[in-house]
C-alpha cells in the first residue's frame, strides 16, 4: 500500500513540477498546473509519513464566518486546499499565525497545538486530505 502512495504521489510530482499540456487518449489537451511543492509543514518541521499499514482520508470542511475550531492537534499528516474564504490558523504553543485564502494549500502542523478562525464575511470551504495509520484518527482536542 505504502508503495501504491508514493508511486501515485511521485507520478503526481512528475506533472506538477511546471505548468504543463498533457494529453488525454483522444489527443484534447489537458492543462496541468501545479498548486503546492513543499518539505515542511505550516511551522517548518519536517513531513513525515505514518509508519505502517497507512490510509488516506479524505473530507470536507465548511466553516461558518466568524467560527473558531477548538484548540487541537494531528498526530499525523493533515493537508487541505482552501476551496473558498479565508482562514486564520495559530499556533497557540508559539502564538505564530499563517492567513489562508482560496487557492491556498495548507500543508499543517504535526504534533503542535493550533485553531483555526474564520476571518472572512463567507464560509471557509476545504477539501482536507489525511495520511494515517489505519484506524486511528488525526484529530485530537486539547483537553
Amino acid at each position: 500500500m505504502r508503495n501504491i502512495l508514493m508511486s501515485g504521489l511521485l507520478l503526481a510530482a512528475a506533472f506538477s513540477t511546471n505548468p504543463a499540456h498533457a494529453l488525454d487518449s483522444s489527443g484534447t489537451p489537458v492543462v496541468v498546473t501545479p498548486l503546492a511543492s513543499r518539505t515542511t509543514t505550516a511551522s517548518g518541521q519536517p513531513i513525515t509519513l505514518p509508519q505502517k499499514n497507512v490510509q488516506v482520508l479524505v473530507s470536507t470542511f465548511d466553516i461558518a464566518p466568524g467560527a473558531t475550531l477548538p484548540v487541537h492537534r494531528h498526530p499525523f499528516p493533515r493537508y487541505a486546499y482552501v476551496q473558498a474564504g479565508t482562514l486564520k490558523v495559530t499556533n497557540v504553543e508559539t502564538g505564530n499565525s499563517n492567513t489562508y485564502k482560496t487557492g491556498d494549500f495548507i500543508i499543517e502542523m504535526i504534533g503542535q497545538w493550533h485553531q483555526a478562525t474564520n476571518i472572512g464575511d463567507g464560509p471557509v470551504k476545504l477539501l482536507v486530505i489525511d495520511q494515517v495509520e489505519e484506524g486511528a484518527k488525526n484529530t485530537e482536542l486539547r483537553q
